[in-house]
Order: C-alpha cells, then sequence, then structure tokens
C-alpha cells in the first residue's frame, strides 16, 4: 500500500476512509477536512469542486488496487504461494485502513458506462481477481474441490475476518499485527492444499 506523500494524498486517505465507514459515496466536504484536520478551502484548493475530488478518490483506490496485482507479477518473490500470502496481506492492510471498501467497487458496477474510471476499477479488479483466482489454482492443485469454491472460501475468509473484527473477539488477534494475518493466511492455503 502506497505511503501518503502530501496534504493532498491525506485528503484522499481520509475521503476513502470515511465513504467506506459511511458506506456512502456522500460524505460532506466538511467531514472529510475535519478528518483529514484541513480547512474546507484546502480540499476546494486541491481539488476545485467535490466531483473532481470524488474522481482522485477512485483513482486512488484504484491505484492501490493495482498494488496486489503487482505483488502476484512479481518475479523476484520465491514461489506462487509467498505471492498469495503477500497480496492476500495486502488487501487485508487496506480493508482495515479503509473499512467498507466495496463501496467504491459497487459505485463503479453501478456507473460503468457513463465513467471511464469506474471502468477502469471494475477491469483492474476483474484482473487482479483472475490472477489471484490462476495463483491459487496452482497451490491448490491436488485438491479437487471446484476452483470457485476454493475461491470463494479463501476471499471470505478474508473479508469476513477484517469486516467483523470490531464485534468479533476471535477476529482481532487475527488482524492485529502483519505477522498474524500472515499466519492466518498461511492457514487457510493449508487448509485448501489438503486434498
Amino acid at each position: 500500500m502506497r505511503e501518503l506523500m502530501s496534504v493532498e494524498e491525506k485528503i484522499l486517505d481520509r475521503a476513502l476512509y470515511l465513504i467506506g465507514k459511511n458506506k456512502t459515496m456522500d460524505v460532506p466536504v466538511r467531514a472529510i477536512a475535519k478528518e483529514a484536520n484541513v480547512n474546507v478551502s484546502a480540499i476546494n484548493y486541491y481539488f476545485r469542486s467535490k466531483e473532481e475530488m470524488l474522481k482522485q478518490v477512485r483513482q486512488f483506490y484504484l491505484t492501490n488496487t493495482e498494488s496486489v496485482s503487482l505483488i502476484l507479477n512479481n518475479k523476484e518473490y520465491k514461489d506462487d504461494e509467498e505471492k498469495l500470502i503477500l497480496a492476500a496481506n495486502e488487501i487485508m492492510e487496506y480493508m482495515l485502513r479503509f473499512p467498507g471498501v466495496t463501496v467504491i467497487l459497487r459505485d463503479a458496477l453501478k456507473n460503468n458506462e457513463n465513467d471511464e474510471i469506474s471502468r477502469l476499477i471494475i477491469n483492474e479488479n476483474s484482473n487482479m481477481h483472475k490472477k489471484m483466482e490462476k495463483t491459487l489454482e496452482e497451490i491448490t492443485i491436488n485438491n479437487k474441490m471446484p476452483l470457485k469454491h476454493k475461491m470463494a472460501i479463501f476471499m471470505a475468509s478474508i473479508t469476513h475476518t477484517i469486516e467483523n473484527c470490531d464485534i468479533m473477539d476471535f477476529a482481532k488477534n487475527i488482524v492485529d499485527t502483519r505477522d498474524e494475518r500472515i499466519k492466518f493466511i498461511e492457514s487457510i492455503i493449508k487448509v485448501l492444499k489438503a486434498t
């Protein structure tokens, strides 16, 4: 996940956080300014309008989604299992930082015919999913369970744990640290590799 480099990125980061937290794209500019610890005028200075800011938020989301694909394509990792573990951890970190990020994807699905960035978000998510699916298939080749089922179990394990860690005592310890998340992901893969 990218580190924030500027006030502009901090505003985008906090806007994306609030969109997820409120589960809507319709977050007031004042709330974003307060969360980013900037004046409303800073938002106007950097983005000129709320619509332009939301366009940039979606681009920020897209960039972070692309980072998962980069992990899956990286030839420096020792094998497919390491790539999948690191990619899944990246997804978990992203979901922790931006609760409910599916709001952005749902909005893109709703607007994909009218909006280029929405089409890019959908395409990148689809590409990422296909790469993860192919990698999971390679790792779990000995398990004869249908690939769709393996992928559903894998993704549900990750997303359910993150989305419910605040209400489920068992999940909190799983997501607290990178090491704990990695152990959890390795356990999921171990179960899926079993024949």
